[in-house]
């Protein structure tokens, strides 16, 4: 079997990738409102949260996220078009099925299924493209 080829800083980039996605994805310009009352938190809720702790904690998952799909896009033959297949493969494949199948148990609703698993399936896409590209 091959080595890999990894971008190590490609792979830091995706991970930064998440927090620019989903600050824009959860802002009040596109699906904050909407988000908020799909989830039920007040505001009061969520000004209690810590973001130091979020955002430190996000980076280090997407982190980890990123680097999976670099392996699965090791080969040398990568491009971008097959980073972006790949990413939309593991955006709709795995992980929004398996955040629908959570939800369903936790009787979620429609749009709330809608707003988070459409933010994985633009950041799978973004970060398979992106790690697909940047060879």
């Amino acid at each position: 079997m091959e080595k890999p080829y990894i971008n190590h800083l490609a792979v830091f980039v995706c991970a930064l990738l998440s927090l620019v996605i989903g600050g824009l994805w959860y802002s009040p310009l596109l699906f904050f409102k909407a988000w908020q009352r799909a989830t039920g938190l007040s505001d009061e809720q969520l000004a209690k949260a810590n973001p130091l702790k979020t955002y430190s904690l996000t980076l280090v998952l997407a982190w980890i996220i990123s680097y999976n799909l670099a392996f699965f896009l090791g080969d040398n033959k990568t491009n971008w078009q097959w980073g972006l297949t790949a990413g939309l493969l593991a955006g709709v494949g795995w992980t929004s099925t398996m955040f629908v199948i959570v939800s369903l148990f936790e009787q979620r609703s429609l749009k709330y299924l809608l707003i988070n698993c459409g933010y994985i399936i633009v950041y799978f896409a973004l970060i398979g493209f992106v790690l697909g590209i940047w060879r």
